[in-house]
């Protein structure tokens, strides 16, 4: 009876010690990010209307209006002289037969990043921001729409439900207190065009951006996982601060409780996902980052990457982690170290 007691004594210190770690207020605003939404969202962004969403044409633009009507109807504040727009220009190369035959770049009728805006309080002069692209590649030439429901709707419509609840914790007093930029890149799609603009004309200085949290595909189960879909891939967070890999890895262990996967972050993987998503060109300016990704599922950049799908359920709790991760990194007291800078 006494070793009974001890075990459950023991059980009892172990949960209150657990449950201590757990902000009711923060689990309050994740709440706000749910199934009935995300599927609004996403079915929007993956319809044929959007043609692909491809940089630069008819689709990828009213991508970019959809995201600002919802940045503008959570109240985040447009940070471009009143716009939430970022006049991006795409390069698409020409062969000069004029002169040499060297190749020269046509300027096209451009595409925009979307910004929205969050100011914190006592730390706003420090800025987290949440970013995935929301491009994809649009019509092929047979006239078959490319509707990139996981790529990259998925992440988009992650930090459209990630925006929102910080806007309500804001609205109810709860607010973080380092500020929060919220942006859909455009033509990741096109080689990180819109991340690279962004990070050579930052709206806010480089030097006051603590971190980029960047989606990237949340929406799918690969096949090495349906048999336990509660897994993402995690990518880039220990390799320029030990303190962000932690505070992701505290972030699931104590909410989401998601299996985190780092195959895609050894410095040996043959694909190099790393370099191949926005983060990066926060990463090489010394920013730390994390990826979140779900794998290369067997409808990668084919027209069968369809909305029907989609696990909205593993969606959800994906943005959820991210949403609690960029909870601690705006409201702890002290920055984010940089301490390590893995090849």
């Amino acid at each position: 009876m006494k070793k009974v007691f001890s075990s459950l004594f023991l059980t009892i210190c172990l949960f209150l010690s657990v449950s201590a770690q757990v902000d009711s207020v923060a689990l309050n605003y994740a709440s706000k990010i749910t199934v009935s939404s995300a599927t609004e969202h996403l079915t929007i962004l993956a319809s044929d209307e959007f043609e692909g969403r491809e940089a630069g044409k008819p689709g990828g633009l009213k991508a970019a209006k959809y995201i600002a009507e919802q940045f503008q109807k959570m109240g985040l504040t447009p940070p471009l002289n009143g716009s939430y727009f970022q006049d991006v220009p795409l390069m698409i190369p020409e062969t000069n037969t004029e002169s040499d035959n060297t190749m020269r770049y046509a300027l096209e009728s451009r595409s925009p990043n979307v910004l929205g805006y969050l100011e914190g309080s006592d730390l706003k002069d420090e800025l987290v921001v949440i970013s995935a692209h929301y491009d994809h590649v649009g019509i092929h030439t047979d006239g078959e729409i490319f509707n990139g429901a996981d790529d990259n709707a998925s992440g988009t419509t992650g930090i459209i439900e990630i925006a929102n609840a910080f806007s309500k914790s804001k609205k109810e007093g709860n607010g973080p207190r380092r500020s929060l930029l919220f942006i859909g890149f455009t033509a990741e799609e096109k080689g990180l065009v819109g991340s690279k603009y962004y990070a050579d004309h930052p709206t806010f200085p480089l030097k006051n951006t603590v971190a980029n949290l960047n989606i990237d595909m949340i929406g799918r189960v690969v096949a090495e996982y349906e048999s336990n879909p509660d897994y993402l891939y995690i990518i880039g967070s220990d390799k320029l601060s030990s303190t962000l890999h932690q505070i992701s890895e505290d972030a699931n262990a104590t909410y989401t409780k998601l299996h985190l996967d780092y195959k895609f972050n050894s410095p040996e993987d043959p694909m190099r996902v790393y370099y191949r998503s926005d983060h990066y060109n926060f990463a090489k300016n010394g920013i730390p980052v994390v990826f979140y990704f779900d794998g290369i599922h067997e409808d990668y950049h084919k027209v069968t990457d369809t909305i029907e799908k989609i696990n909205f359920e593993q969606l959800i709790k994906r943005a959820k982690l991210v949403f609690f991760t960029a909870w601690e990194v705006a409201n702890r007291d002290q920055r984010l170290i940089v301490d390590s800078n893995k090849k």
